[in-house]
């Protein structure tokens, strides 16, 4: 496995990188304003991008290089333009009924950090890795799937329910690329595709709902009609 062949270098390259993306994702627990959520959602997966470049050099793994200039586009860019407009159509620039409010949500996702290390350190025992940087990417998958799952209940505009959905799909992805980067390329694009397709199902269906309903809130979607 790549992890147990890292040089020292190599291996501050993907602790840094994996380190910032986990900000990023604090970035959006600590913010009302939406555009700022789509906007760290970028940043971290340009960040993603750098780290599987990184891995594709240092591991000699080239079709990760395909794999970041995609993350780069359609992650990075495409996916966060295509958020961008479903904001501006619905006119919607804060998140007006969050359960907590984001200094609270971000004491809440550093526990879920904490968490995640204690988790990841103790898989990392079992399997001989407490000392490799196996136990950070680790840390960092399970707390960005955490606090993608915590984006989901604390928020309720729909647009903040699919970057929830889009940062615990960003927390699999970056593990994946540290812990088992020879996965098949296939795989990768269709990973890839997929996130465009859910994001465009959705802007349909917010769309939808906020012309017939006049409101995109969990919190006043609770009446049956029909």
């Amino acid at each position: 496995m790549l992890i147990f062949h890292l040089d020292p270098l190599a291996a501050s390259i993907f602790s840094l990188l994996a380190i910032v993306a986990l900000i990023l994702a604090f970035v959006m627990l600590g913010s009302h304003w939406v555009k700022n959520h789509v906007y760290a959602f970028a940043a971290e997966s340009w960040v993603i991008a750098a780290l599987s470049a990184a891995v594709g050099v240092y591991g000699h793994y080239p079709e990760l290089l395909v794999i970041a200039v995609l993350t780069a586009l359609l992650r990075g860019s495409l996916l966060p333009y295509l958020l961008l407009r479903i904001i501006d159509d619905l006119k919607q620039s804060r998140e007006f009924t969050p359960l907590l409010q984001p200094s609270s949500s971000i004491v809440m996702g550093g526990f879920l950090v904490l968490f995640s290390y204690a988790l990841a350190h103790r898989l990392g025992l079992r399997m001989n890795l407490a000392d490799s940087i196996a136990v950070l990417a680790l840390t960092t998958m399970f707390a960005l799937k955490l606090i993608g799952f915590l984006m989901l209940v604390l928020r309720a505009e729909a647009v903040s329910a699919i970057l929830g959905l889009l940062v615990i799909e960003n927390g699999i992805f970056l593990g994946s690329q540290i812990l088992v980067p020879g996965m098949p390329l296939l795989l990768e694009l269709v990973i890839l595709f997929d996130l465009l397709i859910i994001v465009s199902t959705f802007g349909l269906l917010v769309r939808y709902l906020h012309r017939e309903l006049g409101t995109t809130s969990s919190r006043e979607l609770t009446r049956l009609v029909g």
